[in-house]
């Protein structure tokens, strides 16, 4: 499990006396209605039916109530539940073990259980609930009459389906919430926060995408790797929320010279790498006004800065794979960085043939 994925479910079982608090009001309200039809049809005693009222209708409240006010809401709550089950367990009894009722209110209980996603809630939950069956039967000398009538089976029917759906309809939010999430770290997987450029893993794949591309059909590309000159001075010497301007403001002078259908990543730390579907001859001529950007660029944290990056520039081979060919633009890079730093180096370039500041 993510870190992110693991802070959620935290989240959620924190919430979870408020996502409950809807669902057990209409529970309890909707078995309200099919347990007092059957009591209605037993004639049951008045203390049965005090334990109705304050079972279907106020204990939803009162159960709220003293989760909020606990110390321990998440804690209160988990006891809320099984106290859920030693009602549904109690009522079958006083229901005279109607058949459809009984086993309607107890799948319900022990569904919201399962619901909840705590594992094992619904296992701690059934010594209650059985505890409830047997006390409740002692009390009601285990009469038992099953057979279920018109009026009972329509007064269980929206329990059956309005509880239904809404636990479905919360499982399904909670569902495209968790899709929402997915698709935001599947995201911030493919994109460095910090500049805004495709992340190390996510070039990597584009790169091997479009160099497979150029073998099948022969299309122009060239690789360009950047380098900010002497970033750790600028680190030491103006803090690095000034290095991290530098990075995102390199990024973003970036994307202005790329020409369509370029590929933009940070390697890491100060490095950069692109894939422009250009010639050599045209990727250094990118190359020089992407230089020459950085080295007029300004920052207002530090005006007194003045920043300059190196550039090293390869075509594939193509008896070569990724690795090797970032390995003949990173050496052009350190021909670059060898030869005085802010300039561009090609792999076919000599020394003199390289772009540099006179």
């Amino acid at each position: 499990m993510t870190a992110a994925s693991s802070s959620d479910q935290t989240n959620r079982l924190k919430n979870l006396p408020q996502r409950t608090y809807g669902l057990r009001v209409l529970g309890m309200g909707l078995a309200g209605l099919s347990v007092s039809s059957v009591m209605w049809e037993l004639q049951s005693s008045t203390l049965h039916w005090v334990w109705m009222v304050f079972t279907c209708l106020l204990w939803p409240h009162l159960a709220y109530f003293l989760a909020r006010r606990s110390r321990d809401p998440l804690r209160r709550e988990l006891q809320n539940f099984v106290f859920d089950s030693f009602i549904a367990g109690s009522w079958v009894p006083l229901m005279h073990f109607n058949a459809l009722p009984s086993a309607v209110l107890l799948a319900v209980v022990m569904s919201d259980k399962i619901n909840t996603g705590v594992r094992g809630l619904w296992l701690r939950s059934l010594p209650g609930m059985f505890l409830a069956l047997l006390g409740g039967g002692l009390l009601t000398g285990f009469a038992f009459q099953p057979n279920t009538s018109m009026t009972v089976l329509l007064a269980t029917m929206p329990i059956l389906i309005i509880h239904t759906i809404a636990v479905s309809i919360s499982s399904y939010q909670l569902v495209r919430k968790v899709q929402r999430q997915n698709l935001k770290l599947e995201e911030l997987s493919r994109i460095d926060t910090l500049t805004g450029l495709g992340s190390r893993g996510h070039w990597q794949t584009l790169a091997e995408n479009i160099l497979q591309q150029h073998r099948a059909t022969g299309s122009h590309v060239t690789v360009m790797l950047l380098d900010v000159d002497q970033f750790k001075d600028i680190n030491d010497c103006h803090g690095h929320a000034v290095g991290d301007d530098v990075l995102r403001g390199i990024a973003e002078l970036m994307q202005g010279y790329l020409p369509a259908n370029s590929h933009a990543g940070r390697l890491g730390g100060d490095e950069f790498a692109v894939v422009l579907p250009v010639q050599l001859h045209e990727a250094e001529a990118i190359a020089e006004k992407i230089r020459m950007a950085v080295e007029n660029s300004s920052f207002s944290y530090a005006p007194d800065l003045q920043c300059s990056i190196s550039i090293g520039i390869a075509q594939p081979d193509n008896e070569a794979g990724l690795r090797e060919w970032l390995e003949v633009a990173d050496r052009a890079l350190y021909r670059a960085k060898h030869a005085g730093r802010n300039r561009t180096a090609s792999r076919d370039a000599s020394p003199e043939e390289e772009t540099a500041i006179p």
